[in-house]
């Protein structure tokens, strides 16, 4: 995997790394770092920022360690900022207590990401490397992590529906479970009208993926991920700027897969399946219009109000077939509402449920995994603002309040069987770039959610 570059086998010639925090870098220097007190002095000088990364030399000038200034416990971000400060050595920590030391050489590790479609430089220059040995459950959580942001991150010409599709098809071979496509006409004989609908404006066809993986008498885990692989906001077009981002928006797919395969190689003791609405939303004659009515899946009536709001269409039919098995646990992941990110910005995924003790527990172990998750409510006050004098519901509010959570309710018209369902609103990308995270595609909201199935569903040999 890519992240392995970064890290090497112990050998006679690694630095000692010690990581210090800025409160008790004088009583360090006083005490294991008495030698080096003179050149870490004259290099942060007497008030660090707590985010240094620097080479302590020996008598002849010679590096023989180096030193990272931390503000408090260290974490992923102070690994992620050493792997890109650090000169060209190979280090191994010293001092740190094993969590400690295992989020550092996490945050080490997703430092390494680089876009799968960045060009190579020529030379490379090598890299710092840390001497550190992952445990298969941090190893996952990276796979998780790249994976996501390199299908987030390709473009929309080398990831549409069909390419999307294989991608599932290449995680479902590699765990021996069943795959299922339906295509373009046949979405329709096959009543999933919604996403045929959203789908039917562009050249390439929209499909429902579906993939079972599992015992077939264990609790049922059903994921679902809007993968809409562009969206130009159909004839509700979408201004430039707001149309730059929109090979993202099928961040939820990814999410989703990611999950699935997580799920997979775990053997965690459920029956699973995964649903994915892969569709492009264009301009064409054939494209919806606002206004147009549609049967869904689930029986009811769509009336359209804007065509930029499609991704709620493709998830409603995969709700409703979800749904239709009462499975012990439904998921969804989408990119779904401008509004989520204008209350909770693009860090914090916006949690919806109507199981208080489950949002409550995936907000816990949001805070312990550092990956959060924040509950927005499923307000039944607002449910009038879909009401529609043409059909059974419309798809959106005519309200400029509340977005996110009408979203959310109308994603909710599908869901009824389900023992317990959980929406996930993500944004799935960086806007700026930290340390661990650079600009593009990023997976928001996984670590807690498979930390909540693990403890769920543990695999039957543990």
């Amino acid at each position: 995997m890519q992240w392995e570059v970064g890290f090497a086998a112990e050998g006679s010639d690694d630095l000692p790394l010690y990581v210090v925090k800025k409160d008790a870098l004088a009583d360090w220097l006083a005490d294991l770092g008495s030698a080096f007190a003179p050149w870490v002095n004259a290099a942060v000088g007497p008030q660090p920022s707590g985010r240094e990364a620097l080479l302590l030399p020996g008598p002849s000038g010679v590096p023989v360690a180096a030193l990272c200034i931390v503000k408090g416990a260290p974490g992923e971000a102070d690994g992620a900022h050493a792997a890109v400060s650090l000169a060209s050595h190979t280090y191994r920590l010293s001092g740190l207590d094993e969590a400690s030391a295992a989020r550092f050489a996490l945050g080490w590790a997703l430092a390494s990401y680089r876009l799968p479609t960045a060009p190579v430089a020529s030379p490379s220059k090598p890299g710092p490397k840390l001497v550190w040995v992952f445990t298969r459950e941090a190893k996952a959580v990276l796979k998780a992590t790249f994976d996501v942001r390199n299908w987030v991150n390709l473009p929309a010409n080398l990831l549409g529906p069909a390419e999307l599709a294989t991608e599932v098809r290449a995680v479902a071979e590699a765990y021996h479970a069943t795959f299922e496509e339906i295509v373009g006409d046949g979405l329709r004989s096959a009543n999933f009208p919604l996403i045929e609908a959203v789908g039917r404006a562009s050249v390439r066809a929209p499909r429902l993926v579906d993939v079972r993986w599992g015992p077939e008498d264990a609790p049922k885990v059903t994921l679902v991920g809007k993968g809409v692989c562009f969206d130009t906001g159909g004839l509700n077009l979408k201004p430039g700027k707001s149309m730059s981002l929109m090979k993202k928006d099928m961040g939820g797919a990814a999410h989703a897969l990611a999950l699935a395969e997580w799920v997979m190689s775990a053997g965690l003791h459920c029956r699973l399946r995964l649903l994915i609405g892969a569709v492009e939303n264009s301009v064409s004659g054939a494209a919806i219009r606002p206004g147009d009515v549609f049967p869904s899946r689930k029986g009811l009536t769509i009336e359209i109000e804007n065509t930029d709001a499609e991704g709620r269409l493709v998830l409603a039919d995969c709700l409703a077939e979800a749904d239709s098995e009462a499975p012990d646990l439904l998921i969804d992941f989408a990119t779904l509402t401008g509004a989520a990110r204008v209350a909770l910005g693009p860090d914090l995924p916006a949690l919806f449920s109507r199981d208080s003790e489950l949002a409550r527990e995936l907000m816990r172990l949001g805070e312990r995994t550092e990956d959060p998750l924040w509950q927005l409510p499923l307000h039944a006050g607002y449910e009038s603002d879909l009401r529609s004098d043409v059909a059974d519901v419309c798809h959106t509010s005519r309200s400029s309040f509340a977005g996110a959570i009408t979203a959310a309710l109308f994603l909710g018209r599908f869901v009824s069987q389900a023992r317990a369902w959980a929406h996930i609103d993500v944004y799935s990308w960086n806007p700026k770039a930290r340390p661990g995270k650079p600009i593009g595609g990023e997976a928001q909201g996984l670590r807690p959610l498979f930390a909540y199935l693990a403890s769920r569903f543990p695999p039957r040999s543990a």
